[in-house]
């Protein structure tokens, strides 16, 4: 891996390629590992949930590729989130939309940054 940040090398696969293909994808994985360490979730239940998730892509014909996994992690994680009471579901909807007015006035190749007003 030459030429290659040591920071980061950890987060690349055998290959050189990264990954996670998104920031996304990283902060799901972040987030899920976060709830089961904080134990507002069990690793368990995760596994569970998360391949519940899978399941349900493989039997609904979608692609198996990164995009689809890390959209199971993120259905898997509200699900969890939601039957913890850690959010609810206005509240979810609320944060959505607010990432995506974020999005929508952020220039092109800038970072997306969510405002104080959720």
């Amino acid at each position: 891996m030459s030429g290659s940040d040591p920071r980061t090398a950890h987060l690349t696969q055998r290959d050189s390629e990264p990954a996670f293909a998104e920031p996304w994808h990283a902060q799901a994985s972040a987030m899920a590992s976060l709830l089961v360490a904080s134990g507002v979730i069990s690793a368990a239940h995760w596994s569970e949930t998360l391949g519940a998730k899978l399941r349900e892509v493989q039997l609904a014909g979608q692609s198996d590729d990164s995009e689809t996994y890390y959209r199971a992690v993120l259905s898997a994680l509200e699900g969890l989130l939601d039957q913890a009471h850690a959010i609810s579901g206005n509240e979810l909807i609320q944060r959505r939309q607010a990432w995506e007015r974020a999005y929508l006035r952020t220039p092109h190749g800038q970072p997306v940054v969510l405002g104080g007003n959720v």
